[in-house]
């Protein structure tokens, strides 16, 4: 599948993403790439997001790609029910965060737990940091398994942001066109 003949939907996390940020940068290169805003990025509201993601994916007029970062890859996998069967046709999951177990976040992203299991009708990618501070590499990964995902293992790759180094992150667009060929 060529980026052209698609919509990419891009879901931000907890407190959206920054200029610097892989997915800000991606969504202006990436030709039918848009972020999916949120009302608050600061203080999320678990119904809100996945509504709003729901109505992103199933007014697309082109087959999806979904590229989430952490809490938006919480809230891409609550949403999936909500989904037109077969409007999206992969996702690039990256960072996901233990919502469920991970201390001292705000209640507001802890109001997203729990976090389904269900494998999702779609094919996934999960990318996985061995030394994110919001999720062990293995929780991410029994996670991944259970959504039928692949899982990547970055290596110690921090939550995969601007404050690990990840900036425009071309290690990312690599996986994604290579993912998006076989789709």
């Amino acid at each position: 599948m060529k980026i052209a003949d698609c919509e990419i939907l891009i879901l931000p996390g907890y407190a959206g993403s920054e200029d610097e940020h892989w997915q800000a940068r991606w969504a202006e290169r990436l030709s039918t790439g848009r972020i999916v805003v949120q009302d608050d990025w600061l203080h999320p509201d678990a119904k809100a997001w996945r509504a709003r993601i729901v109505e992103a994916v199933n007014a697309a007029t082109k087959p999806v790609i979904l590229i989430a970062h952490s809490l938006g890859v919480v809230a891409a996998v609550q949403a999936a029910p909500g989904f037109t069967l077969g409007a999206v046709r992969g996702a690039l999951l990256v960072a996901f965060p233990d919502v469920e177990t991970t201390p001292n976040l705000p209640a507001s992203v802890t109001a997203f737990a729990p976090v389904p299991r269900d494998p999702l009708p779609f094919p996934s990618l999960v990318v996985a940091s061995r030394n994110d501070p919001y999720c062990s590499y293995a929780r991410a990964e029994d996670f991944a398994y259970a959504w039928g995902a692949v899982v990547v293992d970055a290596g110690e790759s921090g939550h995969i942001n601007v404050a690990s180094g990840h900036g425009p992150w071309p290690e990312g667009l690599m996986r994604l066109a290579g993912f998006m060929k076989t789709l």
